[in-house]
């Protein structure tokens, strides 16, 4: 340890001039992917500049190692600014580029475009994300899934979880595609039938960059209610064979991409985690164990066709630290904790072709998740008379679309079809406790069905490229039952964006979304296998959508936006057993959903949101935002009431600079409005017969939400260096969360009082009943981390 100390310190202070980089690519027609010859490119504040030859292949030579904005135009093309773009010391940084032809006749090359998203048909609530976005985030641990938590209208759970709560919206209404391929989830540890978990599957050294849309879905991206998550990759290294090794707060990766022949490039990486250690230094009850494995590889068969290959996999150990309970807080932790295995992978293919105005895309993808979950009492596996919770399930997806992008005289018409084959089987042994009574739930189930989707977008600018106006309609259904094969699961949508003077524009989306409930809620059967909630008319769940925003961008590094918004939900699945909406629940470990619904669940979300982005500038860079957000649900009386995600007020400010000789400081300060929550039925739940089987306190659904949590803040910093030498670099982090230690109060938990034996203490004064107690429930410990990355 002291020689790695020393070695650490030798490197930190040895800074030295490296060898130089430079950045080389492809310009091209992103629709007919032909050669773009002679385009201009440029690195912005400097006099370094570059042409693209015949062949559209482009160098900038003699890059000293940081990080660049890179300008690339030419007549009769919409020009492309790329930010933060890194160069390595004495490597190559491929960049492609594809640039869309514009409709105006322009008489000279001026750069005028904004390096901040906005498209015809997604005009409003879009922001892009970079992989130094992600990497540099105070506190985000190189996961996106927690950089996104710094943007307008999004807010997470106090936990150890990466739950993301868009507008008011449940955390299963997100939706996450990589190269154009769904990924039904993007954590380790996930909720079946929700989403989250405390750590993301993706490694942060594949991403080239991020669309992330809070509303105004595209109507080629179906299935979503909150938000849609685009990631594209980076693609291999085609002239030599570069690695990458990373040591972060949670995990050690390993990362190399590189030429796999003349005509093909690919990039791989592996990650162990030992975030296991860390929860046993703070005696913490539960460990999480994750590995995850990624790849993509790229094949460029002739100018007109390329197929691309995508895989992602993880598999996941959660463990109870038996060892940890001296306190109350970590007995009642492993008393209700289940210990549970979990594996899922994805793998797809993308085949294009291009055509002179237009291309299409074949996509074909399958996805796969096991999850297995078992609950002894007090842990004692010694009789299976004890166990409490015994749960395998299974599901699968096999994908295939067919889209085509088309662009001539201003028009761009997007248009596709496709289907999939859902398999999902579940097997389920579960005491549970309802206000009827205690219930043995023990059934399996098996259920196969077919998905099936159509769509077309047209946009088209108008008046100079000063108004924008694009409208699309999309059709989901399936083979499910009856009631979501409907015919009026359409989705119109409508989008306007005015620039109606200068830098001032005037941006608005109406659409209508449907998203299917989840397997756990459509598998669910009875003793006697019926399928309860297809006998109980389940449908897909309505979302209406309606956003208006305006818009201040310079078009160089500096935007603000004031957006409002507001969803109304319809046929939401409504939990008879514990007459709660489906829209409550999800932010936990474990299964949501297995259990009989209606369709009968409705509520609203909206809210005001501000923010303010400074990207990369004279070594600045940060973001101020701030959410007023109001999100309501039914309750078992048909009144609205307060959800789980009705957290009122959010804000968030972000910042950094860099400077000389690689040393960059950075911060993060988030507030989060208290969430409701609902009181326990203490009558109930101090019953023997009902706590010997539960374990815990059940929750007082007519008091749906009626109390609220303080609210939640916190700062997080990070602190590093980046040392550059002749054929390799070395990035160290200090990352401190919580550096002034804020303790978040939490729902308090309920809890049995208990002897010396740690046996439940029966009332005196009722043999039925065991004393109770309320447990103080607090996080906020000051958390340091040391990491690094080395590169060659």
């Amino acid at each position: 340890m002291k020689h790695l100390t020393l070695l650490l310190f030798i490197l930190w202070g040895g800074y030295a001039l490296a060898q130089k980089g430079s950045v080389s690519g492809r310009v091209s027609n992103g629709i007919s992917n032909e050669p773009v010859p002679f385009a201009v490119i440029k690195v912005r504040d400097s006099l370094i500049s570059a042409s693209a030859d015949e062949e559209g292949k482009y160098v900038l030579k003699n890059l000293a190692p940081g990080v660049y904005t890179i300008e690339f135009s030419m007549v009769g093309f919409v020009p492309r600014v790329l930010y933060e773009v890194r160069v390595n010391p004495g490597s190559v940084s491929v960049l492609d580029v594809e640039l869309e032809e514009s409709s105006l006749e322009l008489g000279e090359v001026e750069i005028t475009t904004s390096p901040f998203s906005k498209t015809a048909e997604s005009p409003v609530s879009l922001r892009n994300i970079g992989q130094d976005e992600i990497e540099r985030n105070p506190g985000g641990n190189r996961d996106i899934s927690k950089v996104i938590q710094s943007l307008p209208g999004v807010a997470g759970t106090p936990s150890f979880r990466n739950d993301v709560i868009i507008r008011g919206g449940a955390p299963n209404e997100n939706r996450f595609f990589i190269d154009g391929i769904e990924v039904p989830n993007i954590n380790h540890f996930a909720t079946q039938g929700s989403s989250g978990g405390p750590v993301g599957m993706i490694n942060v050294n594949f991403i080239k960059e991020v669309d992330f849309y809070t509303g105004a879905f595209p109507a080629g991206r179906g299935n979503a209610l909150s938000s849609v998550m685009e990631i594209r990759l980076k693609e291999g290294n085609p002239e030599r064979f570069s690695g990458n090794l990373t040591i972060g707060a949670s995990d050690l990766g390993v990362s190399f991409d590189g030429p796999l022949g003349k005509k093909a490039s690919g990039i791989f990486s592996y990650r162990r985690s030992y975030l296991q250690y860390l929860f046993t230094a703070l005696q913490l009850p539960f460990l999480p164990i994750y590995n995850d494995l990624q790849f993509k590889i790229k094949y460029r068969m002739n100018a007109k066709n390329e197929l691309t290959i995508i895989g992602l996999g993880a598999f996941d150990d959660f463990e109870l630290n038996l060892d940890a309970n001296e306190t109350p807080f970590q007995k009642y932790l492993l008393n209700n904790l289940p210990e549970y295995k979990q594996w899922s992978y994805t793998t797809g293919a993308v085949l294009k072709h291009y055509r002179e105005h237009s291309y299409q895309s074949l996509i074909l993808s399958h996805s796969s998740l096991e999850n297995k979950a078992q609950k002894y009492f007090n842990n004692n596996r010694a009789s299976d008379t004890n166990k409490i919770q015994d749960y395998v399930s299974s599901e699968s997806e096999t994908k295939l679309r067919l889209e085509s992008v088309y662009l001539r005289n201003g028009w761009r018409i997007i248009s596709g079809v496709g289907g999939e084959y859902v398999s999902y089987s579940n097997s389920t042994f579960n005491k549970i406790s309802l206000p009827s009574g205690l219930l043995l739930v023990n059934y399996s189930s098996e259920l196969n069905f077919v998905k099936y989707h159509a769509f077309v977008q047209f946009s088209k600018s108008l008046a100079d490229n000063k108004i924008g106006v694009s409208g699309g309609l999309r059709h989901d259904g399936s083979t499910y039952s009856s009631t979501t094969t409907d015919p009026g699961n359409l989705s119109p949508r409508l989008s306007v964006s005015w620039n109606f003077a200068g830098n001032f524009s005037l941006n608005m989306n109406a659409g209508r979304y449907f998203q299917l409930p989840p397997y756990t809620v459509l598998g669910y059967r009875d003793s006697f296998s019926t399928l309860i909630n297809k006998n109980n008319g389940v449908k897909y769940i309505r979302s209406d959508h309606g956003v208006a925003g305006l818009e201040w961008n310079n078009r160089s590094n500096r935007r603000i936006t004031l957006e409002g918004f507001f969803k109304d939900y319809s046929d939401y699945p409504f939990l008879t057993d514990d007459s709660v909406c489906l829209a409550n629940l999800g932010a936990d470990f474990g299964v949501i959903g297995n259990a009989p619904v209606t369709s009968t669940s409705s509520g609203v979300a909206y809210g005001l949101e501000f923010m303010f982005q400074q990207k990369l500038k004279k070594g600045f860079y940060g973001i101020l935002s701030y959410t007023y957000v109001r999100s309501e649900f039914t309750d078992k009386n048909g009144n609205r009431v307060p959800s789980s995600w009705d957290n009122n007020h959010l804000i968030t400010l972000t910042g950094g600079k860099k400077w000389g000789k690689g040393w960059e400081v950075g911060f993060k300060w988030r507030y989060l409005g208290g969430g409701p929550y609902t009181p326990y039925d203490t009558l109930r739940s101090g019953l023997r017969a009902v706590w010997d089987v539960t374990g815990r306190g059940l929750p007082d659904y007519d008091l749906l939400n009626t109390e609220r949590n303080p609210a939640i803040h916190q700062m997080d910093v990070r602190l590093d260096k980046r040392i550059n030498r002749t054929k390799w670099w070395l990035n160290i982090y200090l990352d401190v969360q919580n550096v002034y230690a804020f303790k978040a109060e939490l729902a308090p938990y309920l809890d049995v009082l208990r002897d010396d034996a740690g046996n439940p203490v029966v009332d005196p004064g009722d043999p039925s009943r065991y004393q109770l107690t309320m447990l103080k429930n607090e996080s906020g410990n000051v958390l340091p981390s040391i990491g690094l990355t080395f590169g060659f």
